[in-house]
């Protein structure tokens, strides 16, 4: 199977300004991110991933994520349920406040100390879900992670739109479409000294098919369009 680049959480947060659980998803991302789970996150911009952002929507459709909303409308995982696929897990700061018995948190540029340990408890049950996901239960910090969490300023988190997911737009039945990991899987079957015999390509194909969507329907253009593709690909030598 194609070698995608590390396995990562990718952390959806919340945009509201309107309530103060708003801020605290976005300061407990910013602590899971930066502090608690530098080297196993990266964060999705929710804006830029609602406009489209084929960097964020590549990572979110083959890597894990984990939402965290302020308020039950959820928008954070809705929309990642939408445009990607269903979260790997999802905090709403609201529900967590009140499982752990916390004063309500208030202020929503400024937050008050009781926002201050909605924070630290989100940002933990955070980390404590990432671990889930990577199967890390039970782990500390290592080090490497202690020792890089000081020199990492507030707002530098990686960002998914950099996570080395490549696509490709390739044109079938008319219309534009993009294909996640199609350039990787190219380089890959060429290294591995696959030919275009029809066991390869059709070898090829199943493989696009693992990391895209690919109607039924539709299933005849796109083995054209990808087999197209690949013999252009071979063609360059890139």
């Amino acid at each position: 199977m194609t070698e995608l680049p590390e396995r990562k959480v990718g952390i959806v947060a919340c945009c509201g300004e309107e309530l103060a659980e708003g801020t605290v998803s976005r300061l407990a991302a910013l602590k899971v991110l930066n502090e608690l789970r530098p080297h196993d996150t990266v964060t999705i911009c929710l804006p830029l991933f609602l406009a489209g952002n084929a960097g964020d929507r590549a990572f979110a459709r083959l890597h894990p994520t984990i939402t965290v909303d302020g308020c039950d409308l959820r928008c954070a995982a809705r929309a990642t349920e939408k445009y990607s696929s269903k979260p790997a897990a999802s905090i709403v700061v609201n529900d967590l406040v009140a499982e752990c018995v916390l004063p309500k948190p208030e202020g929503r540029r400024r937050l008050n100390e009781a926002g201050k340990q909605a924070v630290v408890a989100t940002a933990e049950r955070m980390a404590m879900l990432v671990d889930q996901v990577l199967g890390k239960e039970g782990r500390t910090p290592t080090a490497g992670e202690a020792a890089d969490a000081p020199l990492r300023k507030t707002g530098e988190a990686t960002c998914a739109c950099g996570s080395g997911v490549p696509i490709q737009k390739v044109v079938i039945g008319g219309q534009t479409v993009e294909l996640l990991a199609l350039p990787l899987i190219f380089r890959q079957f060429r290294d591995a000294g696959h030919s275009s015999d029809e066991a390869a390509t059709r070898e090829l194909f199943e493989t696009v098919k693992i990391y895209n969507d690919v109607p039924v329907q539709s299933e005849a253009a796109y083995r054209e369009a990808i087999l197209r593709e690949y013999a252009a690909f071979l063609q360059t030598g890139a």
